[in-house]
């Protein structure tokens, strides 16, 4: 502290909580232990693409780190089918109960025994945490009787008594399942210290509501925005053109009714708009994937939703003229597709090109003037737009992306981002010209989260709104943008170029350096990380496991984690995902089989089939090892400095 004065005025506001030289005391020693103590799990997941059934049981099982602790702790004392059982009690006790209650003859010894089975697995799991810290974690109902059944030494004679009295009466007054519930929840909570979610919880799978309701409720979560998720943030905001997007891959997924359903954002507008307009279109292309699993829809629902499908995609090709326009500096103007289309000829000619249309029934674009939207269009997207922004549920669960989420993620020494770090083919960082300003590297991801907030933030009808707002949907397919990481969207071409060469979507030269040292050292630099100890963690690019990729790259530098949990994905990757886990031993990676249900998992005690990858074995790390630990550091530092105070006669204790 460099200002004598300031310091003073510091440590007096300091003094105000630690009044006395024992109160200060106390608190130095308190954090010196809680250095000393293991370094926490942290769980990794990435692209979970909204479904919720594995994200759920990846959950609640820790990426398989319960069932460790249940082999750590009851090794060959118990048999294989007994921790099977145990660890299906842990992830779902209600559900487990249930059936528990109908089929055991003597259902009190079986409380009894599985009571003491979950507290000698809670106090194992409990054991790298302080007393206090468990105690936040308790839930309330039992809190002062778990917390005795956990610090009681069990094989002290003199005390066996008064723990098994506990037990004995928690049964006898009926309140087994319900401390049974307490007690499983409890070693989910302490087995997993931290959350990260790597982008992309919205689009494709079924209920990414659900994913973040659960999200919201966890003790300790961060997530890295991924482009399907900023495109939702700005479709909330606001912005027509993301708000297209959203509602085009709704419906190419056969997901209109998360929208409709559980957003509660009326589509009878774009229903009655669609029947108008391509009433005698069969929209051929547009038929949305996944119907074959989606029975709730007859024949007559998909021809609706293909027509739906069809009209919005339209009406979102003329709303990114608007954008592209206004924003020069985006340089997306080859994007602009409308006005290269031979309406007569039923053709398109790009690069010097001709090719052929698949479609070319076009009812609501007038050739002259391509991308002008009609009236019909604007009245629909003035509606749709209302409908998002006064969607309750979608506001709080994009507020509470906004409040946990961010572009990037420096963490222990791990730098974690949903795409890439936007790159040129030198390997030097990709540029950006924003208000007149360049940005690259770590400046450009920083300025980009700027702006994001400020799209919706800020106050209806401002510049800075506007122009944050543009930045979303720019994040989402823009060639700058480290969360899509590729040139171009081809999203005109799948629809309507039977040529598939023009369908293919160029990647950041990113992608070609994942294994180039050299290119890991230089981001690490870039964000101040030090290249020895660092790792990068991403997603957004499902690794193709079935032939033969490997998620650790660049002799293990960079771990990729999108393994598949989105179904659509999984021709590509032969897996339903890959989790990252992160404890005091070190990395591991696990891949994981498809999950079949949650009804399968507690009533058949089926988990998810999952192997582990050892990506780095340290010696044990502690808290002292970690960020948390350089500011419990900086914090005794400061104490310390009250302490030389308090003795110096600068500032008098209270008394």
């Amino acid at each position: 502290m460099e200002n004598y004065d300031e310091s003073i005025k510091y440590l007096k506001l300091l003094a105000k909580q630690y009044p006395t030289i024992a109160a200060a005391s106390t608190e130095i020693i308190n954090l010196e232990a809680i250095l000393n103590l293991p370094k926490g799990t942290e769980h990794f997941l990435a692209d979970l693409h909204g479904e919720y059934e594995p994200f759920v049981h990846v959950l609640k099982n820790g990426s398989g780190a319960v069932k460790i602790k249940i082999q750590d702790v009851f090794g060959n004392s118990l048999m294989d089918c007994e921790k099977k059982s145990l660890a299906t009690l842990v992830y779902y006790p209600e559900q487990k109960l249930e059936i528990v209650q109908k089929e055991e003859k003597d259902i009190n010894d079986w409380y009894r025994i599985n009571l003491y089975r979950l507290i000698e697995l809670c106090r194992h799991v409990s054991s790298k945490y302080t007393r206090s810290k468990v105690r936040k974690a308790l839930p309330k109902d039992f809190s002062y009787i778990i917390e005795e059944l956990l610090h009681e030494e069990s094989e002290n004679h003199d005390k066996q008594g008064y723990y098994d009295g506990i037990i004995n009466t928690i049964i006898e007054i009926e309140r087994a399942p319900e401390f049974i519930v307490a007690l499983s929840n409890l070693i989910q909570r302490l087995v997993i210290d931290r959350l990260h979610i790597i982008g992309d919880i919205y689009d494709r799978g079924p209920r990414p509501d659900i994913i973040i309701d659960t999200l919201i409720d966890y003790h300790s979560v961060d997530i890295q925005w991924g482009n399907h998720d900023i495109l939702w943030m700005g479709a909330a905001a606001g912005n027509a053109t993301c708000i297209a997007n959203v509602l085009r891959i709704a419906a190419r997924y056969s997901n209109l009714d998360v929208i409709e359903d559980i957003y509660g954002i009326n589509l009878l507008p774009l229903a009655t708009f669609a029947l108008k307009h391509y009433k005698d279109d069969n929209c051929n292309a547009f038929i949305p994937k996944n119907n074959d699993e989606a029975s709730v829809y007859g024949t007559s629902e998909i021809e609706l939703i293909s027509k739906m499908h069809k009209a919005i995609t339209i009406i979102q090709f003329k709303l990114e003229y608007e954008i592209i326009k206004r924003r020069p500096e985006f340089k997306m103007n080859h994007r602009l597709l409308l006005d290269k289309i031979n309406y007569i000829d039923e053709t398109i000619t790009l690069n010097n090109v001709t090719y052929e249309l698949n479609d070319i029934n076009f009812p609501t674009i007038n050739t002259k003037k391509p991308f002008e939207l009609t009236y019909d269009e604007r009245k629909l997207m003035d509606k749709l737009q209302s409908s998002f922004v006064n969607s309750d549920k979608l506001q709080k669960h994009v507020l509470f992306l906004f409040n946990k989420g961010r572009i990037y993620l420096t963490y222990n020494s791990n730098l974690l981002f949903h795409g890439c770090i936007p790159l040129n083919k030198d390997k030097t960082f990709k540029s950006m010209i924003i208000n007149g300003e360049e940005y690259r590297g770590k400046r450009l991801l920083d300025k980009f989260d700027s702006l994001a907030r400020e799209g919706y933030f800020n106050n209806r009808g401002s510049e800075e709104k506007l122009y944050g707002m543009d930045i979303m949907w720019y994040l989402w397919t823009g060639a700058c943008s480290s969360l899509f990481g590729k040139e171009d969207m081809t999203t005109f071409e799948r629809y309507f170029i039977k040529d598939k060469i023009t369908h293919k979507e160029k990647k950041n030269p990113y992608y070609d350096f994942r294994d180039s040292e050299e290119m890991c050292n230089l981001i690490f630099k870039e964000f101040g990380l030090e290249p020895t100890e660092s790792k990068i963690i991403n997603g957004h690019v499902p690794v193709k496991n079935k032939f033969g990729e490997n998620p650790i790259k660049c002799n293990g530098k960079l771990i990729v984690i999108d393994g598949g949990f989105a179904k659509a994905y999984r021709s590509q990757t032969g897996l339903a995902g890959y989790t990252l886990t992160y404890n005091s031993y070190g990395l591991q990676i696990i891949s994981h089989q498809p999950f079949k249900s949650l009804e399968d998992a507690f009533s058949k005690e089926t988990d998810i089939l999952s192997s582990r990858q050892i990506v780095e074995k340290t010696d044990r790390k502690k808290v002292g090892d970690t960020d948390i630990g350089k500011e419990l550091k900086n914090q005794i530092k400061d104490l310390k400095l009250l302490l030389r105070a308090y003795r110096k006669g600068l500032i008098n204790e209270e008394q």
